[in-house]
């Protein structure tokens, strides 16, 4: 896998396809909010949670050790952060970036943390918190597989009183010692686990033994369970999305939710994010069918079981780094990058859609990382870095 085919992506993706823009783009009455982080910071996730509180994590470089943050917020303020972790040997990437998650009052997080010489070698570490994100405990590793291998794209979610982790899993990928991006040796895999109130895994499963090696997994809980959206791998080296979703304790087999057939010889690091409102089902994606970038969002009514037909949003220069929330039962708002622009549209579940707003400037390189979308009661928060300042900035929109 060429991880240095995404720059020459983005790069054919905003020369090319600039002249098609369209020019009914409104720009957005979004308003900033002080960030909480400090430069140089980035690699934010943002959620809310089924309380309707929402958060926001980072990570900050002091020196030669990175921090892992969080705040609230409270109002159009956001509270003073609180360090969830922090090391001087952890692997920090722009589209591979730590979560967290909670019920309310437990609350569970990840980071990556290297663990042995070669570039991608490192693992899933695991912290927990009992006291509203205060204290955390020693940080345990997620997979049991005990190689130095390349382990990440994690989704964490609250499922009933417990967890609910999706990651990438390297463990058949490589040989002790070699990157098997330099060549090889194995296919990366889609595992996933149920872990208790204090992060200490009751189950484990591999859901598809052969994904694309670095696009991020999404995962969402419907009425029926819990569910996993993930840029698939054929052996013909088509790389669509597919979706697995547990049902009545069994997984099912990997289902593709659109046939795009991209055809690509290596990873576009451009995973897909997906939403679930009982059973409604919205998954955001990026595909470059025939060379021409888009994004899509498509529906289903029925927890994941069957799809309508896609929705293309992007206005002919996407870069992709999308998200998408359900604002209610039938319409969902989806954000992407087209070019150095973040964007968003609301889209309904009959297939009609709004004119996209700007939402912010930002910068189409990989140290901009991947803007973050949630709800947040009556408004859209927003969060994505700032290349040239080196800094998470934030903004909320009326809904």
């Amino acid at each position: 896998m060429n991880k240095l085919l995404i720059p020459l992506l983005a790069l054919i993706v905003t020369t090319s396809c600039s002249v098609k823009e369209k020019k009914n783009t409104q720009t957005s009455t979004a308003n900033y909010l002080s960030s909480p982080a400090q430069s140089p910071s980035g690699e934010p996730y943002l959620f809310t949670d089924d309380k309707g509180t929402t958060y926001l994590s980072w990570v900050e470089k002091s020196e030669n050790k990175s921090i892992f943050k969080y705040a609230m917020l409270k109002g159009d303020q956001w509270s003073e952060p609180l360090v969830i972790a922090s090391g001087n040997n952890w692997f920090v990437n722009w589209a591979d970036y730590p979560m967290i998650a909670t019920n309310g009052q437990e609350f569970v997080a990840h980071y990556l943390e290297k663990s042995g010489e070669s570039t991608y070698a490192y693992d899933v570490k695991l912290t927990s918190s009992k006291d509203y994100g205060k204290t955390w405990s020693e940080s345990a590793i997620l997979h049991n597989d005990g190689k130095q291998a390349e382990h990440g794209f994690v989704s964490i979610l609250s499922y009933k009183e417990n967890f609910f982790v999706a990651w990438l899993d390297g463990r058949n990928t490589a040989m002790e010692g070699m990157d098997h991006h330099e060549g090889h040796h194995g296919e990366m895999s889609v595992r996933a686990a149920l872990l208790d109130k204090n992060g200490k895994k009751i189950n484990e499963w591999e859901l598809d033994k052969r994904v694309c090696d670095c696009c991020q997994t999404s995962a969402a809980i419907t009425d029926n369970g819990p569910i996993v959206v993930y840029r698939d791998r054929s052996d013909e080296e088509v790389r669509d999305m597919s979706i697995v979703r547990l049902i009545d304790g069994q997984w099912t087999a990997p289902k593709s939710i659109h046939s795009d057939n991209w055809k690509i010889a290596g990873c576009p690091v451009n995973g897909p994010r997906v939403v679930a409102k009982g059973n409604i089902v919205a998954v955001a994606w990026f595909s470059m069918p025939k060379s021409e970038s888009e994004v899509n969002v498509i529906f289903s009514k029925d927890g994941g079981a069957t799809f309508s037909q896609p929705v293309r949003v992007d206005e002919g220069s996407a870069i992709g780094r999308v998200d998408v929330v359900m604002l209610d039962d039938v319409n969902a708002m989806v954000s992407w990058m087209e070019g150095a622009t973040i964007k968003a549209m609301k889209v309904n579940i009959n297939g009609t859609k709004e004119t996209p707003i700007i939402i912010a400037s930002s910068s189409d390189s990989r140290s901009s990382g991947f803007p973050q979308m949630t709800k947040s009661k009556d408004r859209l928060i927003f969060a994505w870095t700032d290349d040239k300042d080196k800094i998470i900035k934030t903004a909320s929109l009326p809904l």
